[in-house]
């Protein structure tokens, strides 16, 4: 079987800044990986590159089958991205948000009740306009977009985040479900601990590139993985040390 995810030296500018800057990993079906590394390392970019939403310039990179760098916009019905922000249409109610969501996806509307139910999002607050909800209600609404869609790859950055305790622990049965039907997971987290019960491996990124990271080696500090000796030095010429949102 085909791993889900497959990219080799896979390279993404964002300018001439790398967003990826030669990253080589794979993901098999079913898998639930943990990306690990400081911030501005490259894991969202390497998200949003599995969701066919950034381009592969250089390299290559295949998702589900699908070749990123002749076509990256035909997996996107496939894969299933939670990433920093909503994106919920403000005027529209939580369960018109799914309703929309879930059909342009092309995918059956059958899964949105259960996955309002599932959410919490039942009741008096599944009619609330979008533009009502405070950030962990906007985020379970997410959550329930992609519970309701079932894709087949979910790309999770920072899933926990903005979520009270009880949220929190729905987003690991989620995960836990969905490998459960087959699904594959990567998973974006300086949640170490959490993270690391609930996938089966975990990847480090540094510099846009995938590093190897010695066994047993601790955190560098809060929300930061180790950095191997030269890991810095070794990236690329064109990598600048600019204010960019790339984390």
């Amino acid at each position: 079987m085909p791993p889900a995810v497959r990219f080799r030296d896979a390279v993404s500018l964002a300018g001439r800044f790398p967003l990826l800057a030669g990253v080589t990993v794979e993901v098999g079906e079913g898998e639930v990986v943990h990306l690990r590394g400081p911030n501005g390392a490259g894991k969202t970019s390497l998200l949003r590159a599995c969701a066919g939403l950034v381009p592969i310039v250089s390299g290559a990179a295949e998702v589900l089958g699908h070749d990123l760098v002749g076509d990256r916009q035909s997996v996107r019905r496939e894969v299933g991205l939670l990433g920093h922000r909503s994106f919920l249409y403000e005027e529209l109610s939580v369960e018109d948000n799914l309703r929309f969501a879930v059909r342009a996806a092309r995918a059956p509307v059958a899964g949105i009740g259960p996955a309002l139910e599932l959410l919490g999002l039942t009741g008096r607050i599944g009619g609330a306009r979008a533009a009502t909800l405070s950030t962990g209600q906007r985020r379970r609404v997410a959550l329930a977009v992609l519970v309701a869609r079932a894709p087949r790859l979910w790309l999770l950055d920072e899933p926990h985040a903005g979520l009270d305790a009880a949220g929190r622990d729905v987003v690991d049965v989620l995960v836990a479900e969905a490998r459960r039907r087959g699904a594959t997971v990567l998973l974006a987290s300086h949640e170490l601990e959490r993270a690391a019960t609930i996938a089966d491996r975990a990847v480090t990124i540094v510099g846009g590139q995938v590093v190897a990271v010695p066994a047993g080696a601790a955190p560098a500090g809060r929300g930061e993985e180790p950095l191997v000796a030269g890991e810095v030095a070794a990236r690329p010429a064109i990598v600048g040390e600019v204010g960019c949102d790339v984390a």
